[in-house]
């Protein structure tokens, strides 16, 4: 039986082995030739890396914590289109990125964990025809490194004297995706999160967006404390977008994830975010 997008929970241990046919096509469906599996109604994106260059295809970690995972096409120019785009705008579809690693042995696969794709940037390499084309190398980051991440200087105070107009255009501004390198996709990547985040506590303006009640104390600095929740992510690291962000207070938070009406308190936090970015600005559009 195959799951569907009511399936969030992700059925994968870290650096385990899993045969590709069984473990995931029979599982979930999707492209059984294809390096970027987007299976119907599934909320995961599968990735499978090669250490074959192959078509220009070059798969692993670089020096800044960036693993490069080289998109999809044999022939001519690769383009972000089919694979290639879902894997580009999955945090904005609230798709969870998959990545298994080849082994030496045919249709076993190495799990290497829950990524976020923090930028591309264009490459060249030949195609299955052996002539020049350009390639696009995409920029992931592992969920764990975002959700560990301690708080730097930069975090704090950057939303002082901002609108929440200014901090809206911002935060949409921080959640595309441009061309860069894998350091500048690094810090962009944390930026984003940041940039968000402060926008959405704005957009609160100290009231929790599920329950509707007034945030339960102040922090040292005198702003309202509440709680940034992802509503389309297993968990509330990786990858933020303002369009599934809200602002909760810590019982609602904790109630949507362990409550047992929880899946229902999500769903009216959502719609209540819908309605506050129902015309969002053009940069994701």
């Amino acid at each position: 039986m195959k799951q569907t997008s009511s399936s969030r929970v992700i059925p994968f241990e870290l650096d385990k082995l899993y045969n590709r046919q069984r473990d995931i096509h029979k599982v979930f469906g999707g492209q059984e030739q294809s390096g970027i599996v987007t299976p119907k109604g599934s909320p995961f994106i599968f990735l499978f890396a090669h250490e074959s260059d192959q078509f220009g295809y070059i798969d692993g970690w670089k020096s800044e914590g960036i693993f490069s995972y080289t998109g999809e096409g044999q022939v001519g120019d690769m383009a972000l289109v089919r694979g290639n785009k879902a894997l580009h705008d999955h945090i904005a579809t609230g798709h969870e990125l998959l990545l298994f690693e080849a082994t030496k042995t045919s249709g076993l696969y190495r799990y290497l964990g829950c990524f976020g794709c923090a930028g591309f940037e264009y490459g060249r390499g030949l195609d299955r025809n052996g002539l020049d084309r350009k390639t696009i190398v995409f920029h992931l980051v592992p969920i764990t490194q975002v959700e560990n991440r301690e708080p730097d200087e930069e975090s704090e105070g950057n939303s002082a004297g901002k609108t929440l107009s200014e901090l809206r255009s911002t935060a949409y501004v921080a959640a595309s995706n441009e061309p860069q390198t894998p350091s500048a996709s690094r810090r962009s990547f944390y930026r984003r999160n940041r940039e968000v985040k402060n926008y959405v506590l704005a957009r609160a303006n100290g009231i929790c967006e599920a329950c509707g009640e007034k945030a339960p104390f102040e922090r040292i600095d005198g702003t309202p404390y509440l709680e940034p929740h992802n509503t389309r992510r297993v968990s509330d690291g990786g990858p933020d977008d303002p369009r599934f962000i809200g602002a909760v207070c810590p019982t609602c938070h904790r109630k949507i994830h362990h409550g047992k009406s929880g899946n229902k308190l999500n769903d009216t936090l959502q719609k209540y975010i819908d309605d506050q970015e129902r015309d969002p600005p053009g940069f994701l559009l």
